[in-house]
């Protein structure tokens, strides 16, 4: 009788680990104990990180943004449920947010010094660290679709300025009228802080110089981005950026930087980032969650704080990451007072954050 109970015994305790597992994997919140037994379809997208306080947000608007994310990652997740890839939902849900006045990316993007939007973007292939990237675009509708075609139609990585239009136009990548990225909050932004400058406003108190509305954190930040695990159990990333309110000289910032704000390793995550990009660029921000994964075991939602409340915020840069490990474990982490946010949680459910 000893030899069948300590069988039953034995298959007990075989089956408790998976039991207890699934216990913790029904609460709520983001999920983090998925594993290789139990990878799932996973899709995160961010619209963009800063000075996003309780309350400086209209309802009206608050509600207008939050509709959208959720629009844009139930759209993102239902074409991976329909078998798409993970790149294809990527450059989905960047899409859809790129057609959006409400985000800094495509028809929403801020204006550089002279009045001109300059759009940028990425994206990478977590199976094939193939990438594709394009910078100081001013025609391209979808920078993130002809970001893709240089990914998979050319032998290069990034292309800028007019040679990447000149590509687009080859790839039958649609381009549009520059006027098509008007819009009046973006431009009403531009001339604010054109006046500022022109007016070199000085502090009565101290007579020193105050910075103008182009050095503050809310102007150096807003970005889009997707995150995505498919049935296959590829990752893929990308990113589209306006760029900085008042940007000059050409400057290009991290989102088109493969590395600093988009990567994607199947061996250990997606990464999509949005903030102060040259302090991204630097600490190339994005690859460096994937080695804390890769070097030190990490899980995903560790890495991810480690480098953006640790060492970025130690440097004196702002912003954040969504992340995702191929298992399909979301890691989310910003230093700023807000960062526009969406994801699929375990039970399929949209969930949507500000703050």
């Amino acid at each position: 009788m000893k030899k069948p109970i300590s069988l039953v015994l034995m298959a007990v305790l075989c089956l408790l680990p998976s039991f207890v597992l699934a216990q913790k994997r029904s609460i709520g919140g983001v999920p983090q104990l998925q594993g290789p037994q139990n990878p799932r379809l996973a899709f995160v997208i961010h619209g963009g990180a800063g000075v996003i306080a309780r309350g400086s947000l209209t309802p009206e608007k608050e509600k207008e943004i939050r509709t959208k994310l959720e629009e844009v990652v139930l759209a993102g997740y239902k074409a991976l449920q329909a078998g798409k890839t993970s790149v294809d939902a990527v450059e989905l849900a960047i899409r859809m947010m790129e057609d959006s006045p409400l985000f800094n990316a495509g028809r929403g993007a801020v204006f550089n010094h002279d009045g001109k939007n300059e759009l940028d973007s990425s994206i990478m292939d977590g199976k094939t660290q193939a990438a594709g990237a394009v910078a100081g675009l001013h025609h391209v509708k979808n920078p993130i679709t002809l970001a893709r075609a240089v990914m998979e139609r050319s032998p290069h990585v990034m292309m800028v300025g007019d040679g990447a239009e000149k590509f687009a136009k080859e790839q039958n990548v649609e381009l549009v009228d520059e006027k098509y990225f008007f819009t009046q909050e973006r431009w009403d932004e531009l001339q604010k802080i054109l006046k500022e400058e022109k007016t070199k406003l000085l502090d009565k108190k101290s007579g020193e110089a105050l910075s103008p509305s182009s050095e503050l954190p809310y102007n150096k930040f807003g970005t889009v981005g997707a995150v995505a695990l498919d049935k296959d159990g590829n990752l893929a990333a990308g990113t589209s950026t306006g760029g900085m309110t008042n940007k000059k000289y050409g400057r290009v910032g991290d989102s088109p930087i493969i590395g600093a704000g988009t990567y994607a390793n199947n061996n250990s995550c997606a990464v999509s980032g949005t903030g102060w990009g040259e302090f991204f660029i630097r600490l190339t921000v994005a690859r460096d969650i994937a080695s804390m994964m890769e070097y030190h075991a990490l899980p995903v939602q560790q890495a991810a704080d480690r480098v953006i409340k640790q060492k970025l915020q130690t440097a004196g840069g702002d912003g954040g990451v969504i992340a995702l490990d191929k298992f399909g474990n979301i890691g989310i982490s910003f230093n700023t007072e807000g960062m526009y946010r969406a994801y699929i949680d375990i039970n399929g459910k949209p969930v949507v954050e500000i703050y």
